[in-house]
């Protein structure tokens, strides 16, 4: 489905990857499976910065993309974590303008931000037929 996905990086040493059609409780359950994996790889200290991003990444779908499938993509890093959400909306999503400087109303984009805030690197990567938004967190 998507070709970031496809190739994990020379020296991940463990990972997962599941394909998933997401509703509005599906969040929940990915976060469950990431807090396992970061306790399985004793990455205990990132479990919560991560499980906000993912969360985030996760309603994006859902809000955004025509029948809400994805790919869900974590990896242990020699140096941390990175997780990738793929989808087939070929739209790039940007955060939010900072405060002051838009429509104080507007929503869109604000999830990115708390993206941004909490882990040390993300991105947006356009694929042929979709999109991989990820991030990564430094152990």
């Amino acid at each position: 489905m998507n070709h970031v996905t496809d190739c994990p990086p020379a020296g991940i040493s463990d990972s997962y990857r599941m394909g998933f059609t997401v509703g509005a409780h599906s969040a929940r359950h990915l976060r469950r499976i990431l807090r396992t994996f970061l306790t399985r790889w004793e990455m205990p200290g990132l479990t919560e910065a991560a499980e906000l991003a993912l969360t985030e990444l996760v309603a994006n779908v859902v809000r955004h993309v025509p029948g809400r499938r994805c790919t869900v993509l974590i990896l242990r890093r020699p140096d941390g974590l990175r997780v990738e959400v793929g989808d087939e909306d070929p739209h790039c999503p940007r955060p939010a303008r900072p405060e002051g400087t838009g429509d104080e109303l507007d929503e869109g984009g604000r999830g990115l931000r708390l993206v941004e805030a909490v882990t040390d690197r993300w991105g947006v990567v356009p694929v042929p037929g979709g999109k991989t938004m990820w991030f990564e967190c430094d152990a």
